[in-house]
């Protein structure tokens, strides 16, 4: 059995966070999904770009709420210069009328899902990790190469990081995923990971990992393995 756990390190900065956790398994590749199914994912997309410009009604992509909260966030630990949380990128695509484009049914309902509750979105290939998944702060030094690059680029001390015994997974909490755990149209066990750091907003947290359950059994024909939402009084869960 594979856990994740939260560590006390993160706990101490965000006392107030609630991590939604969704777990499925099955999850088909574009080539075995229905061509319906697939426009629907590319339709709820497409939605999902018009209706996320409530978000950012700030022209300057800083003045708005959502970024603005994730961005005092990140001050709290240390992190890769010019690092931001990945739901301000998607956001920042809205706010210049370009609107993030269709990849796959997996990655297409991921995004929709982002961009209509304004959290950020995590999609790890659960059958590439080693040992316990955690987030934690970093001592530094974990073993971490990013999607499409070449050059390894170490976790540095202090660093908020979702981490496994093999290295990190995700750097800067929720910046950029490692090519190690990444989730690919032939992934058919998948983690979902939402993080809310407002606590007024925990019901569009349950939404939106409702929302995601309901996009992976209908469009992507997987089977829930797990749904949880972890707290400071809930500090971790099963992955499998």
């Amino acid at each position: 059995m594979i856990n994740f756990v939260t560590e006390e390190s993160f706990w101490e900065l965000f006392p107030e966070a609630t991590i939604g956790v969704l777990t499925v398994d099955g999850i088909k590749p574009t080539n075995q999904i229905d061509p319906e199914l697939v426009a629907r994912a590319q339709k709820e997309l497409k939605r999902a770009n018009i209706v996320a410009r409530k978000w950012v009604p700030n022209n300057t992509i800083s003045k708005n709420e959502v970024p603005a909260v994730w961005r005092e966030a990140y001050r709290k630990f240390k992190t890769k210069h010019g690092a931001r949380c990945s739901v301000e990128n998607l956001l920042k695509r809205v706010l210049k009328d370009n609107p993030v484009g269709s990849i796959n049914p997996a990655v297409d309902v991921s995004n929709a899902v982002s961009l209509t509750y304004a959290f950020p979105m995590g999609v790890e290939n659960i059958d590439a990790f080693v040992g316990t998944f955690r987030l934690a702060v970093s001592e530094g030094g974990d073993d971490y190469l990013a999607v499409g690059e070449d050059t390894p680029d170490p976790t540095l001390p202090g660093e908020l990081a979702y981490l496994d015994d093999a290295g990190a997974i995700c750097r800067c909490w929720n910046w950029r995923d490692c090519q190690r755990t990444e989730a690919t149209d032939n992934t058919p066990h998948c983690a979902f990971i939402m993080e809310c750091i407002e606590p007024n907003r925990v019901n569009d947290l349950h939404a939106a990992i409702d929302q995601m359950e309901v996009f992976t059994t209908e469009i992507l024909g997987a089977h829930t393995t797990n749904k949880d939402y972890l707290t400071i009084d809930h500090r971790e869960t099963p992955l499998i």
